[in-house]
């Protein structure tokens, strides 16, 4: 055995003839032989081996045992077994190494260390627990093989591997590399060298293993007895830079200084700062590109890590642009130039001082040879001064450099006297000062002409305008795009790298755009979610007609958040993880366990014996570290998640003035403690970079893996439900009753809470609410008239608020739900946890948690993303038949089925309705026999229901599991009988009713106070749009009876509410505007008390439409203020997006303005990709439509089209909503106003569109989902039309019947409209082209209005009159 090494480490070898014998034995080996050295056959016993002879060698191969008739089995496996005495046994049998049961030994310790591996060292000294040690990582390897002239000698080769191992550490030391084992071969020996061990991460790795292989090449090639004959490394190449994007404010930096340069007479410097990646020289190439000029001279320059090395390099290339050098061929021509530049400057015996830095060969002066290196240096330097001095005076000299932090200390001295002397202006790019840098550098940085710009990320939209430009596509998958923009987290470098990747896996799938109408609509392309790039980035696509754009997808099956990341980025993060210490190390790697966000709660559960304060003070350094960010809630996160870091500008100058504080020590401990006390109020975390979560997290081991995911999954599942202000609920209706997931064992406490959460009551509490519910009475009584009872209803809930704002009891909650920061910290990331850990019954279960909260936040697209996700794993459960899968089937069926119907896909949604309800065994009929019997059936119920309250209120509630079904029964029913609305067929107004009345039933039954309200309000509306009175009136009051005796706890005040906000609802869609008023002011007030900001910022939304009906300006403006500062506050898109379209119509029908059309538009250009508004059915269409209508009052057609086609594209997608309908009658307008251009140019299809658009404004007046208070409108346009087509009579009659409609409603906007219509249509009097223009220019702002300087009777004459002269009518 050798034993070799320096004073730090030690190896050992085994050697000798029985080694080598093994080795060439193994070498003969092939599958399934077994091949018998010379020592080993010859220890053998021969008369039990049947052996082969190998010709030529000692060695034999064995054929097969023939043990002898006297073998006795028993006894030779006794034999065996004794020698397991050496190995524990009973507790300590998981340990393979007997080294582990040895008792401490300080010196065998020390002696044995020499052996250990130096990155497990440090974190045994760190006392990192034995199990955390082991991680999978990428390593840069070098095999340094060595060959011997005389191998047999051991005291000869033992000497060279000494002499090698000696050199070979020293080389690898330098670089963080080490010798991780030693081993014979059969030419020699062999030393595997590694670099990047846990700790020992470095940048440019794989450079570095080159250097040492060079070095170690050189080392032992000159040792006499050994011979080098071959190394191996990894290589990486890495790829051009791509086209400048999102930097525009780095851009206006440069520009702004250039502008300053060329005015004054002085120099300017312009650094911008920035990490590897972050596009440095594509800002470079870019300002070279519009430093451009007359009498300009740019001299651009890139430097190395070898420039630093060289004295005065980054002048020398300087002077040689400036002296025309850098294009000369040969030095001769280089001399002959010089001599021509400098001889009027300089003594031709000091020529010779340019030999050097410019190879060349003037001859060397006696003068000269005498001169000290600092004297030859300053006569350079003065020099040059007098060249670039001269230069000045006939052309600007513009110096850019990048990787600045390369210029050796000589050029930056020389450019700090330049500056001070000479106008030029220096622009440079350059990372972070490693060290402190010299003081001429910072002298510079500190100058007053210095601009200082350290460089953020670009912005996620710049990151689509990228990827779209690279990959020369018009759309990607929103998926694909937000994979890119949280990946790369807005670094350039980082975005083509990963780009690469995808294109290395095959990913990416290209496809030309189809049209939308041609398409069949499946689940699988119900969300055609591309993003596309931004519309300045057209000019830069090429090679791509018109008909011929395409589109990026995704290959069928991949899960981006699966793929591996990148070895270039892998090999960025583990640098950054290395650089750490081994705890902070350890705190990354188990936060990565968690996901890119998580709590510090969950942080310190599952750290191994870590204490909260050497937490906290860990995840502050960190934080400063920029490795983690820290949030007080999930708003702040959700904000800060929008934008990237922008670049901004550094003064070192004021910096540097600033009192000095007692000392640096003192000052960073002080920031410290700052960070830890921001932490400590900090409640989530986050992972500042998707990158390291991955890689930290690819480190862990299977096994490891495992057991922290279940810890997590054990600990966050206590939490899996919906927040305080929503009663801990759950997302799907009483999902834990039906389907039992749970890790954690339930006791009878936890089951009581659970139960109460959900509504269930004690006996006591059950006996209470009887006595107090059984003395009902009728509050309505037959003879009171309807403004009467409209006055009671009023007062109840103004008593109500009343007693919200004076009441001591818990009806307020403390803060608003939280249910959003729930779904991010606790349920995704625990359907991820048991995703990892293999159990998909209960990953399904939160995917469909999940969707159900998502449709409840109103986001279909993430909805259906989740649903997706359960989708595959129901596939793979699908072969375990049990009751709780057929739930999950029926819950799965119906979220589906909400999707659809949100995004107007109706057939999509019927379909799956049915098929939950086909699962829940409740099968909606399918013919006309079986849909009366139906009926029958369900009014035999319903009648049973209405008239045995009593003994239905002392019978007990359903059990949990049917409550759980008859809740989804209720949705699937509740949405079946709007979607039954829309269709024109005589006979499907039966299945609407079914499906109403279905619904009220099955609400009936699960005793449920808020089910039955919800039922009767729905069962009201149905029969309000079907015009049956003495129903929908019968259920109002039958709504308002219950909620009457209801006790004043904090869920009965919600049902209260609930109702005043949907009557309210109503109430405008049915056109009565004033009750709709009075009850949509008393919902905000009851939502604003109750802190429900997602139900306060819509009733805001329909408060605001009828006051805009009744041009109640003073308090339109008052709800909108209010409906923007929530929407402020809460981040909620819709709200804003609806605040602009009610703006919108401010100026296109009130005649002033509250917010500008270029604010509007700004806004839709900027938020049309947003998830939530691109698939929510009404609001982007009304938006579109509205500035469709815009620009054809103007008459600028082709951005008409532009609006109008984007409008038309969400038409389709019909919902019985009022929002809907409101965006539709926007979007006719638009086509009216359209077919009056077509009319007035007698285009040969106007009578035909006209005849189809006066039957599509017909149908949808005739259709019962569009309320009554669409009708003025809808009428107006019909009337337009008419006349348009020369029918006089029946635009008398639209016109009159919309006015009717008008008084009755009180719709005081449409009046006013309506009466200007009438009264220019029979005139004679002719608009000119420009008069809406003159009207929009005249339009005053809300401020002059409300101040009284502007009359509010004429602001009612700024309307759009439509033109129409029926003298003139070509029909």
């Amino acid at each position: 055995m050798l034993v070799f090494g320096d004073e730090t480490r030690n190896y050992f070898l085994v050697i000798g003839q029985a080694v080598d014998d093994v080795r060439l034995a193994q070498n003969m080996a092939q599958m399934n032989d077994v091949i018998l050295s010379p020592n080993c056959w010859q220890l053998c016993d021969r008369s039990m081996i049947e052996i082969e002879r190998i010709p030529d060698q000692r060695a034999v191969k064995v054929n097969f045992l023939k043990p002898p008739p006297s073998f006795n089995f028993d006894e030779f496996f006794t034999k065996c077994m004794a020698f397991m005495d050496y190995y524990p046994s009973s507790d300590h049998k998981n340990l393979l190494r007997l080294a582990c049961m040895l008792e401490s030994d300080p010196e065998l310790e020390l002696s044995l260390q020499k052996y250990v591996m130096e990155s497990i060292l440090k974190q045994i000294d760190d006392k990192q627990l034995r199990g955390y040690l082991s991680e999978l990582r990428p390593v840069t390897i070098v095999f340094v093989n060595l060959m011997f002239k005389e191998q047999d000698k051991a005291e000869v080769i033992g000497s060279a591997i000494q002499d090698a191992c000696v050199h070979i550490n020293s080389v690898l030391r330098v670089f963080r590399g080490q010798i991780n084992k030693v081993f014979m071969f059969d030419k020699g020996c062999s030393f595997l060298c590694v670099f990047g061990f846990p700790g020992e991460k470095a940048p440019d790795e794989v450079t570095h293993a080159l250097e040492s292989a060079v070095d170690i090449f050189d080392f032992c090639s000159q040792v006499h007895k050994i011979h080098m004959f071959g190394m191996a490394y990894l290589i990486c190449n890495r790829n051009e830079g791509y086209p400048l994007l999102g930097r525009a404010k780095e851009i206006k930096y440069f520009t702004r200084t250039m502008k300053e340069f060329l005015i004054s007479n002085c120099s300017r410097v312009l650094m911008y700062e920035g990490l590897s990646g972050y596009g440095k020289s594509q800002i470079l190439v870019e300002i070279e590109y519009l430093a451009q000029g007359e009498n300009h001279r740019t001299i651009a320059i890139a430097l190395t890590k070898i420039s630093f090395h060289q004295n005065f390099y980054t002048i020398q290339i300087l002077m040689a642009n400036v002296l025309g050098l850098d294009t000369c061929k040969h030095y001769k021509e280089r001399q002959t130039n010089l001599q021509n530049k400098v001889k009027s400057l300089l003594d031709e015996k000091f020529h010779c001082l340019l030999n050097d830095i410019f190879h060349v060969q003037f001859p060397i002066s006696r003068e000269v040879s005498r001169m000290s290196t600092m004297r030859k240096q300053k006569q350079l330097e003065a020099l040059f001064m007098k060249i670039l001095e001269q230069t000045v005076k006939e052309e600007r000299i513009i110096f850019i450099i990048d990787e600045g932090q390369f210029i050796d200390s000589a050029s930056w001295t020389f450019m700090e006297k330049l500056i001070r002397s000479v106008p030029i202006f220096i622009i440079m790019s350059l990372s972070p000062f490693i060290d402190i840098p010299c003081a001429a550098a910072s002298a510079i940085m500190k100058n007053r002409n210095t601009t200082y710009v350290t460089l953020g990320a670009v912005q996620p939209k710049d990151i689509l305008n990228k990827v779209c430009l690279d990959l020369n596509v018009r759309g990607i998958p929103k998926e694909l795009d937000t994979y890119m923009a949280e990946g790369s987290c807005g670094i350039p470098f980082y975005c083509e790298e990963l780009l690469k990747n995808l294109d290395h896996h095959r990913v990416l799938v290209f496809q030309t755009i189809e049209s939308e109408e041609k398409t069949n609509v499946t689940w699988n392309n119900l969300f055609k979610n591309f993003a596309k790039p931004t519309e300045d980035l057209k000019i830069f696509t090429f090679g791509l007609e018109e008909g011929n754009e395409e589109v990026c997808n995704l290959a069928s099956g991949v899960r981006l958040k699966n793929l591996s990341l990148p070895a270039s980025l892998k090999e960025i993060s583990l640098v950054q993880l290395d650089s750490m210490s081994l705890s902070h190390q350890m705190l990354v790697r188990c936060a990565a366990i968690i996901g890119l966000t998580f709590t510090t709660e969950l942080l310190f559960e599952i750290l191994p014996c870590w204490n909260m304060k050497m937490m906290i003070n860990a995840l502050a350094t960190l934080v400063e570290s920029n490795v983690f960010d820290c949030f007080r809630n999930g708003k702040e996160l959700r904000i800060a998640l929008k934008q990237n870091a922008a670049s901004f500008e550094v003064n070192y100058r004021s910096l540097s003035l600033q009192p000095p504080s007692e000392g640096m020590a003192h000052g960073e401990e002080e920031e410290l403690r700052e960070l830890e006390s921001e932490v400590i109020e900090c409640h989530i975390i986050r992972f500042c970079s998707p990158m390291m979560q991955k890689t930290a997290y690819e480190l862990w081991l299977k096994d490891q893996k495992k057991a922290m995911h279940l810890k997590c999954a054990r600990f966050l599942e206590e939490n899996a439900h919906r927040c305080d202000h929503c009663r801990s609920g759950d997302f799907v209706p009483f999902h834990h009753f039906a389907v039992d997931i749970r890790l954690n064992t339930l006791d009878l406490d936890t089951i009581r809470k659970m139960a109460k959460s959900h509504g269930f009551q004690t006996e006591e509490e059950i006996t209470f609410s009887r006595i107090e519910t059984s003395k009902r009475s009728e509050i309505f009584s037959e003879n009171l008239s309807s403004e009467e009872i409209r006055e009671k209803i009023l007062s109840f809930f103004d008593i109500i608020i009343s007693k919200m704002r004076t009441s001591e009891n818990d009806i307020i909650p403390l803060e608003s739900c939280q249910c959003e920061e729930i779904l991010e910290i606790v349920i995704m990331p625990l359907a991820h946890h048991f995703l990892a850990l293999g159990e998909n019954n209960k990953a399904l279960y939160y995917f469909l948690e999940l969707a159900s909260a998502y449709l409840i936040l109103g986001d279909n697209y993430m909805a259906y993303v989740y649903l997706n996700e359960g989708e595959r794993l129901l596939k793979i459960l699908k072969k375990e038949k049990s009751w709780s899968k057929t739930f999950e089937w029926t819950t799965f069926f119906t979220l589906k089925g909400q999707v659809c119907f949100n995004m107007g896909q109706m057939v999509l949604a019927k379909k799956m309705l049915r098929k939950a309800l086909k699962r829940l065994n409740r099968i909606f009929p399918y013919n006309l026999i079986s849909l009366f019997l139906q009926i029958h059936v369900e009014k035999n119920r319903h009648f049973h229901y209405v008239n045995q309250k009593q003994q239905a209120q002392e019978s007990s509630p359903p059990g949990k599991k049917r409550l759980a079904q008859l809740y989804q029964q209720t949705t699937c029913f509740s949405l079946l009988w709007q979607i039954y609305s829309l269709n024109y067929f005589f006979h499907y107004k039966y299945y609407c009713h079914l499906a109403a009345l279905m619904q009220v039933n099955t609400a009936l039954e699960t005793q449920d106070d808020f089910q039955i309200i919800k039922a009767y309000l729905d069962y009201s509306l149905y029969h309000h749009l079907a015009g049956y009175q003495g129903v929908w009136f019968k259920y109002e009051v039958m709504t308002m009876e219950h909620i009457f005796n209801l006790p004043l706890k904090r869920e009965g005040v919600e049902i209260m509410t609930y109702v005043a906000d949907t009557l309210g609802y109503i109430k405008l869609l049915m056109g009565h505007l004033d009750l709709a008023i009075d009850l949509g002011s008393r919902a905000h007030k009851m939502w604003s008390l109750l802190r429900n900001p997602n139900k306060h910022c819509l009733v805001l939304c329909w408060l605001c439409k009828s006051l805009f009906l009744k041009n109640r300006y003073k308090q339109l403006i008052q709800v909108l203020g209010w409906l923007w500062d929530l929407s402020v506050a809460e981040e909620h898109i819709f709200s804003k997006a609806f605040f602009y379209f009610v703006c919108l119509d401010i100026m296109l029908y009130s005649g002033f303005v509250y917010r500008s059309f270029e604010e509007c538009l700004e806004f839709i250009h900027q938020n049309e990709d947003n998830r939530i508004l691109k698939f929510q059915s009404g609001i982007l269409l009304g938006l579109y439509s509205c500035i469709a209508i815009w620009y054809a009052r103007l008459q600028e057609w082709d951005n008409f089209h532009i609006f109008s086609n984007r409008a038309k594209s969400l038409v389709s997608r019909r919902t019985p909503a009022a929002l809907y309908c409101i965006g539709l009658s926007r979007y006719m307008e638009g086509q009216v106003l359209y077919l009056q251009k077509q009319i007035e140019e007698q285009s040969e299809n106007a009578q035909d569109s006209g005849v189809d658009l006066l039957k599509n404004l017909e149908n949808l007046v005739a259709q019962n989902t569009t309320g009554p208070v669409f009708y003025p409108r809808l009428y107006h346009l019909m009337a337009y039309v008419c006349i348009l087509m020369g029918d006089g009579q029946n635009c008398n009659l639209f016109l009159d019947t919309a006015l009717q409609l008008c008084e009755t409603q009180g719709n005081v906007l449409e009046k006013c409209w309506l009466n200007m219509s009438k009264e220019w249509w029979y005139s004679s009097s002719e608009l000119t082209e420009d008069q809406w223009l003159q009207t929009l220019l005249s339009l005053p702002p809300w401020e002059k209005v409300v101040s009284g300087k502007v009359n509010m009777q004429d602001i009612q004459k700024n309307k759009f009159l439509m033109r129409a002269n029926i003298l003139d009518n070509p029909f």
